[in-house]
């Protein structure tokens, strides 16, 4: 594997820090200019899998950014129907994946804009993703594996795309069919026009430059292949710079960060059950994307999990609620019991899901 540092990596992260600084500025969340695992959450909201009122909305951005990975595949010839992988395992850990995102409140892109923007709470969560690679490495060296693919019909391929090209056309057609917040995270978006344009670019380079936080994470522990990292690095220096030039940056703080909890033992057990089982899977939320719409049925399966575990999170107050002032009186927020009780039980599932899959570890039993 090579070990030097492509470009496009760079360009691509370049472009993904830019992204969210001006879709924030537009309107957006503070610190949410793209986070996937939020996005998907409020689009679980718009059409009524869940009933969390303040984060509902059909976020044009997971729209644009599968979109973009299509069009970039089928234009270079990279677009591989392919399906098979253990695709039952994959909705069950892409589940658990967002369960643990939405206690943490971000996928590992929003925790590198956070970091950008001074969020010490997120640097917490760092170090859990960086936990949760470790162990997910483990069992890679282990010989961990979902089992190969198969090809597939073109139509298989493009279930996903597909799917969200007419949701969001019904979506423009017919909004009231959907749900939208009245306040709270949901209702901060920019105009749908520029949020779809922004993801299609920022899609189309992250299907080429294959963006994958927990990719770039894994290669650098495995291989000491730093390419990958290198896209984060450059959303991070880019968001810092940004915040700092627009004025916006109030210095690193665990504290009044927006839509974050200083519980940090948790900011970290969330991120670890993120990082471990997007490991299992072979990519983070935004690498799931992006392998959807080359095509990637098993991706797809695991964005459905996503979808759905966003959904239980909130009807089942799993996630995590952010810190608030309250009558003057600062409040830290954090998760409840059912969303501590959810963190453990992703950890004993990915614990079986990894040992059943390991084949050197079965035969070092034998």
């Amino acid at each position: 594997m090579s070990k030097k540092i492509n470009p496009l990596v760079l360009i691509s992260g370049l472009a993904v820090g830019v992204a969210a600084l001006l879709l924030t500025a537009l309107g957006n969340p503070a610190n949410m200019g793209f986070c996937i695992a939020c996005f998907i959450r409020d689009i679980a909201g718009a059409t009524q899998l869940h009933t969390a009122a303040p984060v509902q909305y059909f976020r044009p951005e997971i729209v644009g950014l599968v979109l973009g990975s299509t069009v970039m595949a089928l234009a270079t010839k990279e677009f591989k129907p392919r399906a098979g992988s253990s695709p039952a395992t994959r909705f069950i850990v892409g589940a658990f994946v967002m369960i643990g995102a939405l206690v943490f409140l971000g996928c590992p892109l929003r925790m590198v804009i956070r970091m950008g923007g001074g969020d010490l709470n997120a640097f917490v969560g760092l170090l859990g993703f960086f936990l949760g690679i470790l162990i997910g490495v483990f069992f890679l060296k282990k010989d961990f594996t979902l089992k190969r693919t198969y090809e597939v019909t073109t139509t298989d391929g493009l279930a996903l795309p597909g799917l969200l090209a007419v949701l969001f056309v019904i979506f423009l057609a017919v909004p009231a069919l959907f749900v939208f917040s009245e306040s709270g995270p949901g209702s901060k978006h920019a105009p749908m026009a520029v949020s779809l344009l922004v993801a299609l670019v920022v899609g189309a380079l992250a299907q080429k430059s294959r963006l994958c936080m927990v990719g770039g994470m894994r290669d650098a522990v495995m291989f000491k292949d730093f390419n990958l990292l290198s896209g984060f690095g450059a959303i991070f220096v880019t968001v810092l710079l940004g915040n700092v030039i627009l004025g916006k940056f109030g210095g690193f703080s665990t504290l009044s960060q927006p839509i974050a909890h200083s519980s940090e033992l948790w900011n970290l057990l969330g991120m670890v059950l993120v990082g471990w089982g997007s490991v299992l899977l072979g990519g983070c939320p935004l690498r799931q994307l992006i392998l959807a719409g080359e095509g990637n049925g098993d991706s797809t399966v695991t964005v459905l999990g996503m979808l759905v575990g966003a959904a239980f999170a909130h009807n089942f107050k799993l996630a995590g609620g952010a810190d608030s002032v309250v009558d003057g009186v600062y409040k830290v927020g954090g998760i409840g019991a059912n969303g501590k009780a959810a963190v453990c039980i992703g950890f004993a599932v990915l614990l079986v899901i990894s040992l059943m899959n390991c084949s050197m570890l079965k035969k070092e039993a034998n």
